[in-house]
């Protein structure tokens, strides 16, 4: 059974910082990709950052290029998002995900989810 865990979701003041992390327990990373989600209330889920364990490829939202940082640490199985230059609009429920094979901005292509973890960022 594969198992996400987030962690590191607060309130923040624009122009902040936070990080978020993500523990995935009973997972391989021969051939995966995992990525950040995010849905704000009456929203649809949207992909904010992936990343393809094997070369360490990454993606990003243009909303969010150039302000996050998806990283991972297989070491530890911890994957990360730092986000910088929040702004109110990043405020959402951030979830992280992992599939097989390659990356992915798409929430469908995802089969495993952990339960999310809030960001609020007040202006």
């Amino acid at each position: 059974q594969v198992q996400l865990v987030e962690s590191g979701g607060s309130s923040v003041q624009a122009g902040g910082s936070l990080r978020l992390s993500c523990v995935v327990s009973l997972y391989t990373y021969s051939d995966t990709s995992m990525g950040w989600f995010r849905q704000a209330p009456g929203k649809e889920r949207e992909g904010v950052a992936t990343i393809y364990a094997r070369f360490e490829r990454t993606y990003y939202a243009d909303s969010v290029k150039g302000r996050f940082t998806i990283s991972l640490d297989t070491a530890n199985n911890t994957m990360y998002l730092q986000m910088n230059s929040l702004k109110p609009e990043d405020t959402a429920m951030y979830y992280c995900a992992a599939k097989g094979g390659g990356y992915s901005l798409s929430p469908i292509d995802y089969q495993y989810w952990g339960q999310g973890t809030q960001v609020t960022v007040t202006s």
